[in-house]
């Protein structure tokens, strides 16, 4: 018996491995691995998928269709989560009982992952396999989405090399010298069907049942355009030794993919397809032919091996034939439902939005929130306008905002005093995409100082060889790869330096986020000496234009000027700064976010020709990095993390302890966050000398406020920020993924335990914004020393009521412990006015059986 089919029987016989569906937050107080336990509720998510499905490789050698079979797996799929989906999203897809890969591929994305052998092919589809659905709902591979021709038809292949014609479940009409569609256009695919050749085209119909016959790259949806904004999604995954496997999948809405077309209330899947070698059918004349033998090969490569070059691989176990009758008969499809897109509020509420100007770290939660407000006409329409945390407090003070959101205190910049509502308690990490050597996965457990983010930020690795030349960089590691510290850290990995590793992709503009991300570095005496010119003890330096930096600040600077002298054409006619091309810091947390999925660095060093440019030549960005060769790091907000299946990095605290985000970490930090004596409305105070002391402790950790006013605003106004902090610290604090919950990358506030304490803050600030009797003199962080002292009140209180005809929103009665005021409708897609009359009238229809429901008392049932 060959090694392969050694590998594949003893894949077989292992059996089915445990897998958890979803672990929720640990008690453990020191997390010492970065993926040790996310940001989320104290229950396990119901909305995941785990089936276990039998597959089989079996050949007809007889003309009496005796089958013989090959290769019997018992495959176990699992999903975390399947149900309010975003675009973009991240699903955790693993297997076990696959048979075990070989020829892995550096980029097992689209096209690139075909030169591989028994991958597992993931893509998302439109439809199910529910029975029940029509037809046109049901899923078959003309709905599943890949982004080139190649990956669905065989154009004008050889008798012998069209092994489709062979496999054991095809029919008369998939042997056909045209196969897969009944006939063509005239004007399409001219070279598809040709004498003695033979072709299958498995064309793509779109949502709105257009059909692209797929024959070449004219002949595919418009998203799959080469230069596409988004790379693909679909991947053949690598199976182990045992024939376990993982991917995080990135979901597409009709936002990202109109043509693929899922959105709410669109049925669709994410379809898994192990590729367990095609099951061949009696030969024609009773003996083994050319294309018999083609079809029964079990492989070039053994399993664990690489195929970077692209060497040719066995079709029969390719992933390029997923279509074929035989692999898509064992396909475990995993049905998902997408939530409500992002511009839906716009779309589907004509008020003119109140918006909360301030924190990015808001952006998820409001994402959920949004639609709870702006589907129930009883509340004004939220909207949260994204900006640096300072600038949306300038709005607030001046009263070009009702209300910001902030998670530091600021310096009081107008007359009126401003108290502090705590919304919700989230933060930020150290994002990372980091492969381990030989195809040996990710890395899941990467440990982060503060020097070494004081070196990244600082811009003193040199990069590559250009900048060697930079004074007082020459000895120092080209990147955080090849540095002694972080290797001892992180032992294991590569030590390839790359530009990319060279930086921290960071905010251009000044944050709240950078504020504590400094003053992390401040706290620690190493960091510290480091930026003051003392060496680390592998005799590394600080760029000298960052010596003596002040720490901590809200905005880090750019202070780099070198450029390299070279010989390069190319730099000499576009010279720029070396070391602030690697840095490029971005404007958002969602670009970097993004940048981490897409494993795309935004490094600005990529020298190409340019026939538009005068010099003939252009800087750019540096290309995406190539699966089993990823190194990237990122700050990013808890939220995008966890929306985006994002690792986050564990930093030092005490006694050299490394603690990563978590339910309990997050917990811990808050723990001890103390409001100053008599300052019922002011800010928390949470020092990172106190955090990184506190055992446990996450010090990414952040409290994001709703700050506004407690004097001077309109009464109206003033109505309607009471109602948002009472209403956004009762349901909004409920756990899940649907309008008006809480998604995880967020602790939620409650009347009891670590976080009571802030939730008592957070109605005792609503009393003193709704009341604006706060005229006295202004106290620390801008709150008042004079404010009435709220009452005692539960979240529940009724705000004073409001009168609509004003202006102001009817406020609403807080929700009782077990009741969701959140209306669910179906979306509106954004592209046409059209489209927006059924979802109208549906919500016409709900709103009505919501009233009449709530008037009943009824409950609402809520996710957990």
């Amino acid at each position: 018996m060959s090694r392969r089919r050694s590998a594949l029987v003893g894949a077989a016989v292992a059996g089915v491995l445990s897998f958890a569906l979803l672990t929720p937050g640990s008690g453990t107080a020191v997390a010492q691995t970065a993926d040790s336990a996310p940001v989320r509720a104290s229950a396990p998510a119901k909305d995941g998928f785990r089936t276990t499905k039998s597959i089989d490789r079996t050949f007809v050698n007889d003309a009496q269709g005796t089958p013989v079979t090959r290769g019997s797996y018992d495959l176990t799929v699992s999903a975390d989560h399947t149900t309010d989906l975003r675009g973009r999203e991240r699903v955790k897809v693993s297997w076990t009982g696959a048979p075990p890969s070989g020829g892995r591929a550096s980029n097992p994305f689209g096209e690139n992952g075909m030169w591989q052998e028994y991958p597992v092919v993931v893509m998302q589809c439109r439809g199910t396999d529910n029975p029940s659905l029509p037809a046109a709902q049901r899923l078959r591979p003309e709905t599943c989405w890949t982004s080139t021709y190649g990956q669905r038809s065989q154009i004008a292949e050889s008798p012998n090399n069209a092994l489709w014609t062979a496999d054991r479940y095809a029919t008369a009409a998939d042997k056909e010298q045209l196969s897969g569609v009944d006939k063509l256009p005239a004007d399409a695919c001219k070279n598809a069907v040709q004498d003695g050749l033979l072709t299958h085209l498995t064309p793509f119909v779109t949502a709105a049942g257009k059909t692209y016959y797929a024959c070449d790259a004219s002949s595919m949806p418009p998203e799959a355009a080469v230069g596409a904004a988004f790379p693909p999604s679909e991947i053949a995954a690598f199976s182990d030794g045992d024939g376990n496997g993982s991917v995080d999948f990135e979901v597409r809405s009709s936002t990202e993919n109109e043509s693929l077309g899922c959105k709410r209330g669109v049925a669709c899947s994410i379809v898994v397809i192990p590729i367990a070698g095609l099951s061949c059918g009696a030969p024609a004349d009773g003996t083994l032919g050319p294309l018999d033998r083609a079809c029964r090969k079990f492989g070039a490569f053994e399993s664990g091996t690489s195929n970077f070059a692209r060497d040719g691989v066995d079709a029969a176990v390719a992933p390029s034939l997923w279509w074929s009758p035989s692999n898509w008969r064992n396909r475990v499809s995993i049905p998902i439902s997408f939530g409500l897109p992002p511009g839906a509020c716009d779309v589907l509420d004509p008020r003119a939005p109140v918006g909360f100007s301030g924190s990015e770290l808001m952006a998820q939660a409001a994402l959920q929130w949004a639609p709870a407000y702006c589907l129930n006409k009883k509340r004004f329409k939220f909207q949260l306008n994204q900006m640096p945390d300072q600038t949306g407090w300038n709005l607030m003070q001046t009263g070009e905002s009702p209300a910001a959101f902030v998670s530091a205190p600021h310096e009081a910049t107008g007359p009126d005093p401003v108290g502090y509502a705590p919304t919700a308690v989230t933060g930020f990490s150290i994002g990372y995409v980091v492969d381990r050597p030989d195809n040996a996965g990710e890395a899941t457990n990467l440990r982060l100082n503060a020097r070494l983010i004081a070196k990244l930020l600082s811009q003193s690795y040199p990069g590559s060889s250009l900048g060697t030349g930079h004074e007082g960089l020459a000895e120092n590691p080209w990147s955080i790869q090849a540095d002694p510290e972080f290797i001892k850290l992180n032992p294991g990995l590569s030590r390839r330096a790359t530009e990319a590793g060279a930086t921290l992709l960071s905010l251009s503009n000044s944050s709240d986020i950078i504020g504590q991300l400094t003053e992390y570095l401040a706290q620690d005496a190493d960091a510290r000496a480091f930026l003051a010119g003392k060496a680390d003890p592998w005799g590394m330096k600080v760029n000298p234009s960052y010596k003596g930096i002040s720490i901590p600040t809200a905005e880090w600077p750019l202070l780099d000027t070198f450029e390299p002298k070279t010989q390069e054409p190319c730099r000499i006619a576009n010279p720029g700064v070396y070391l602030s091309q690697i840095a490029a810091p971005v404007t958002t947390l969602r670009k970097v976010a993004d940048a981490l999925i897409d494993s795309w660095p935004n490094v600005q060093t990529r020298c190409e020709g340019d026939l538009t440019s005068p010099s003939g030549w252009k800087v750019g960005r540096v290309e995406r990095q190539s699966y089993g060769a990823r190194f990237l790091l990122g700050i990013v907000s808890l939220g995008d993390a966890d929306r985006y299946g994002l690792r986050s990095a564990a930093l030092r605290t005490s006694g050299g302890s490394y603690v990563a985000p978590s339910s309990a970490s997050l917990a811990k930090a808050i723990g001890v966050a103390r409001q100053k004596k008599g300052d019922k409305l002011g800010p928390f105070a949470m020092s990172q000398k106190t955090l990184v002391a506190a055992k446990g402790a996450y010090p990414g950790t952040q409290v994001v406020y709703t700050v506004a006013r407690t004097h001077g605003m309109d009464k109206a106004d003033a109505r309607t920020v009471g109602a948002f902090i009472r209403i956004a610290t009762s349901e909004g604090q409920r756990i899940g993924r649907g309008n008006g919950e809480l998604p995880e990358g967020y602790l939620p506030l409650r009347k009891t335990g670590a976080t009571a304490a802030l939730w008592r803050a957070a109605q005792d600030a609503a009393t003193a914004i709704e009341a604006q009797k706060a005229a006295g003199t202004k106290g620390p962080g801008g709150g008042s020393d004079k404010a009435p002292d709220p009452s005692s009140g539960s979240p529940g209180d009724t705000p004073p009521a409001a009168d609509p005809a004003k202006g102001g929103p009817a406020a609403p009665p807080s929700p009782a412990a077990d009741e969701v005021v959140t209306a669910e409708t179906e979306a509106a897609s954004s592209t046409t006015a059209l489209s927006m009359l059924p979802a109208l009238l549906v919500i016409g229809l709900v709103a009505a059986i919501a009233s009449l429901v709530t008037r009943l008392g009824a409950t609402w049932r809520r996710r957990s």
